[in-house]
């Protein structure tokens, strides 16, 4: 299990990010890149237990510290959650300060970027990023808590 988790965990995270970037043109988007990143950080948590997230992913030494470790995780993935709630709406709210509908956006295309010949970048990937950092955020969270049960 751990041979394999270290084999399939970054091939899952580089298609994560990918689905996440190329969301607005393709299928993909925050939602089903979280999933994959959730399912990433789920496979290591089985695989090499929650000590293991929290020196290799967080860089804190669990022994250290008087509160328990599934506490202080639980309490990054609820602030992964909130952030990423906070920039959904701010991104579906700064342009009605500019005058322009929720959710207007706008996009830059981008040439010659490495991995991707042709990028359009949109404003819309704050808003998928809010999603991201919340879908990544609540499922951690659940899989944190019911985990302890």
């Amino acid at each position: 299990m751990r041979t394999t988790a270290r084999a399939i965990v970054p091939i899952i995270l580089v298609v994560s990010i990918s689905l996440f970037v190329e969301g607005h043109n393709l299928p993909g988007g925050g939602f089903i890149g979280g999933v994959l990143t959730t399912t990433a950080f789920a496979i290591i948590y089985v695989t090499f237990g929650l000590d293991f997230l929290e020196r290799g992913v967080f860089g804190r030494d669990p022994d250290a510290e008087l509160r328990p470790t599934r506490e202080r995780v639980v309490d990054v993935y609820r602030r992964v959650f909130a952030v990423g709630l906070a920039i959904a709406v701010t991104s579906g709210l700064a342009p009605l300060v500019l005058g322009y509908p929720f959710l207007s956006q706008s996009f830059v295309v981008l040439e010659g970027v490495p991995l991707y010949d042709h990028l359009e970048v949109a404003s819309a990937l704050a808003f998928d990023f809010g999603v991201y950092c919340v879908v990544v955020g609540g499922l951690l969270t659940i899989l944190s808590v019911v985990g302890a049960e």
